[in-house]
Protein backbone atom coordinates (compact mmCIF):
# COMPACT_ATOMS: atom_id res chain seq x y z
CA UNK A 1 0.00 0.00 0.00
CA UNK A 2 2.02 3.15 -1.43
CA UNK A 3 -0.61 5.53 0.92
CA UNK A 4 0.44 3.80 4.20
CA UNK A 5 3.36 5.50 4.55
CA UNK A 6 1.34 8.87 4.54
CA UNK A 7 -1.28 7.18 7.12
CA UNK A 8 1.53 6.48 9.68
CA UNK A 9 2.07 9.68 10.34
CA UNK A 10 -1.38 10.07 12.23
CA UNK A 11 -1.25 6.95 13.93
CA UNK A 12 -4.69 7.65 15.34
CA UNK A 13 -5.83 7.24 11.65
CA UNK A 14 -4.05 4.26 11.07
CA UNK A 15 -5.14 2.51 14.70
CA UNK A 16 -9.18 2.80 13.61
CA UNK A 17 -7.68 1.36 9.63
CA UNK A 18 -6.11 -1.04 11.90
CA UNK A 19 -9.42 -1.89 13.76
CA UNK A 20 -11.13 -2.24 10.41
CA UNK A 21 -8.57 -4.76 9.27
CA UNK A 22 -6.80 -2.52 6.65
CA UNK A 23 -3.49 -2.72 8.65
CA UNK A 24 -1.57 -4.52 11.12
CA UNK A 25 -1.83 -2.77 14.30
CA UNK A 26 1.49 -4.15 15.23
CA UNK A 27 2.96 -2.44 12.18
CA UNK A 28 1.57 0.87 12.83
CA UNK A 29 2.30 0.69 16.25
CA UNK A 30 6.19 -0.09 14.92
CA UNK A 31 6.49 2.41 12.18
CA UNK A 32 4.97 5.00 14.44
CA UNK A 33 7.82 4.52 16.94
CA UNK A 34 10.40 4.01 14.43
CA UNK A 35 9.32 7.76 12.68
CA UNK A 36 8.34 9.27 15.99
CA UNK A 37 11.86 8.24 17.66
CA UNK A 38 14.19 8.99 14.41
CA UNK A 39 12.56 12.41 13.92
CA UNK A 40 12.54 13.44 17.62
CA UNK A 41 16.43 12.17 17.16
CA UNK A 42 17.55 13.99 13.93
CA UNK A 43 15.95 17.36 15.37
CA UNK A 44 17.68 16.88 18.65
CA UNK A 45 21.25 16.62 16.60
CA UNK A 46 19.98 19.77 14.38
CA UNK A 47 19.56 21.46 17.35
CA UNK A 48 22.53 20.65 18.76
CA UNK A 49 24.84 20.95 15.34
CA UNK A 50 22.75 23.78 13.99
CA UNK A 51 20.77 25.77 16.40
CA UNK A 52 22.20 29.08 16.82
CA UNK A 53 22.08 29.48 13.02
CA UNK A 54 18.98 28.18 12.50
CA UNK A 55 17.52 30.11 15.10
CA UNK A 56 19.01 33.89 13.30
CA UNK A 57 16.86 32.38 10.42
CA UNK A 58 13.38 31.60 11.93
CA UNK A 59 13.17 33.79 14.93
CA UNK A 60 9.57 32.55 15.62
CA UNK A 61 11.22 29.58 16.80
CA UNK A 62 12.47 31.53 20.17
CA UNK A 63 9.31 31.67 21.88
CA UNK A 64 8.78 27.99 21.76
CA UNK A 65 12.15 27.39 22.34
CA UNK A 66 11.87 29.61 25.78
CA UNK A 67 8.95 27.59 26.69
CA UNK A 68 10.26 24.16 26.36
CA UNK A 69 13.54 25.73 28.67
CA UNK A 70 10.91 26.87 31.38
CA UNK A 71 9.18 23.63 31.18
CA UNK A 72 12.58 21.30 31.45
CA UNK A 73 13.19 23.57 34.54
CA UNK A 74 9.72 23.21 35.95
CA UNK A 75 8.83 19.56 34.82
CA UNK A 76 12.24 17.86 34.24
CA UNK A 77 11.98 14.07 32.58
CA UNK A 78 8.44 14.48 32.43
CA UNK A 79 8.92 16.39 29.46
CA UNK A 80 11.21 14.67 28.23
CA UNK A 81 8.58 11.70 27.82
CA UNK A 82 5.34 13.59 27.41
CA UNK A 83 6.20 16.35 25.04
CA UNK A 84 4.81 14.36 22.16
CA UNK A 85 1.36 14.48 23.47
CA UNK A 86 1.07 18.55 23.43
CA UNK A 87 0.07 20.44 20.95
CA UNK A 88 2.50 23.06 19.80
CA UNK A 89 5.77 21.64 21.25
CA UNK A 90 5.77 18.08 19.23
CA UNK A 91 8.88 19.78 16.56
CA UNK A 92 10.55 22.59 18.56
CA UNK A 93 11.27 20.72 21.86
CA UNK A 94 13.96 17.87 20.47
CA UNK A 95 15.44 20.88 18.87
CA UNK A 96 15.13 22.61 21.93
CA UNK A 97 16.98 20.27 24.20
CA UNK A 98 19.79 20.04 21.25
CA UNK A 99 20.92 23.23 21.68
CA UNK A 100 20.20 22.91 25.83
CA UNK A 101 23.26 20.91 25.87
CA UNK A 102 21.02 18.21 27.59
CA UNK A 103 23.40 14.90 27.07
CA UNK A 104 22.44 13.04 23.72
CA UNK A 105 22.76 9.67 25.28
CA UNK A 106 19.59 10.96 28.30
CA UNK A 107 17.71 12.06 25.25
CA UNK A 108 18.16 8.93 23.19
CA UNK A 109 17.36 6.71 26.03
CA UNK A 110 13.96 8.91 27.50
CA UNK A 111 12.99 9.51 23.56
CA UNK A 112 12.89 5.55 23.01
CA UNK A 113 10.48 5.31 26.23
CA UNK A 114 8.91 8.29 24.82
CA UNK A 115 7.78 7.70 21.55
CA UNK A 116 6.48 4.08 22.62
CA UNK A 117 4.56 5.23 24.51
CA UNK A 118 3.27 7.88 22.27
CA UNK A 119 2.90 4.99 19.79
CA UNK A 120 1.15 2.58 21.65
CA UNK A 121 -1.41 5.32 23.33
CA UNK A 122 -2.23 7.14 20.15
CA UNK A 123 -2.40 3.94 17.90
CA UNK A 124 -4.70 1.94 20.38
CA UNK A 125 -6.47 4.78 20.90
CA UNK A 126 -7.45 5.12 16.98
CA UNK A 127 -7.91 1.05 17.57
CA UNK A 128 -10.13 1.52 20.84
CA UNK A 129 -12.36 4.24 18.73
CA UNK A 130 -12.89 1.86 16.01
CA UNK A 131 -14.64 -0.73 18.40
CA UNK A 132 -16.09 1.96 20.27
CA UNK A 133 -17.75 3.55 17.13
CA UNK A 134 -18.85 -0.33 16.13
CA UNK A 135 -20.95 -0.28 19.04
CA UNK A 136 -22.80 2.58 18.07
CA UNK A 137 -23.07 2.21 14.44
CA UNK A 138 -23.84 -1.49 13.41
CA UNK A 139 -23.87 -0.30 9.71
CA UNK A 140 -20.37 0.70 9.85
CA UNK A 141 -19.35 -1.71 7.02
CA UNK A 142 -21.56 0.09 4.50
CA UNK A 143 -19.63 2.92 4.88
CA UNK A 144 -16.16 1.95 5.88
CA UNK A 145 -14.87 2.67 2.43
CA UNK A 146 -16.34 6.10 2.57
CA UNK A 147 -15.20 6.80 5.88
CA UNK A 148 -11.70 5.54 4.78
CA UNK A 149 -11.41 8.09 1.82
CA UNK A 150 -12.92 10.68 4.13
CA UNK A 151 -10.40 10.07 7.17
CA UNK A 152 -7.54 10.10 4.07
CA UNK A 153 -8.52 13.10 2.34
CA UNK A 154 -9.47 15.21 5.82
CA UNK A 155 -5.63 14.29 6.56
CA UNK A 156 -4.66 15.69 2.87
CA UNK A 157 -6.63 18.54 3.22
CA UNK A 158 -5.20 19.50 6.58
CA UNK A 159 -1.47 18.38 5.05
CA UNK A 160 -2.15 20.73 2.51
CA UNK A 161 -3.54 23.30 3.99
CA UNK A 162 -0.91 23.91 6.30
CA UNK A 163 1.95 23.94 3.97
CA UNK A 164 0.11 26.57 1.96
CA UNK A 165 -0.36 28.92 5.13
CA UNK A 166 3.40 28.31 5.82
CA UNK A 167 4.38 29.19 2.72
CA UNK A 168 2.20 32.39 2.58
CA UNK A 169 3.57 33.51 6.25
CA UNK A 170 7.38 32.91 4.70
CA UNK A 171 6.22 34.96 1.21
Amino acid sequence: MPWSFFLLKIPHTTGFLAHRGYMDLRLVVLCAYLGSMAGDQLFFFLGRRHGQQWLVRHEGWRAGIERVDRLMSRYGWVVLLGFRFAYGLRSVTPFALGLSGLPAMKFAVFNLVGALIWAVVVGGAGYLFGSTLELFMDRLARYEHLMAAGILAAGVVIWAGRRWLNRRRKA
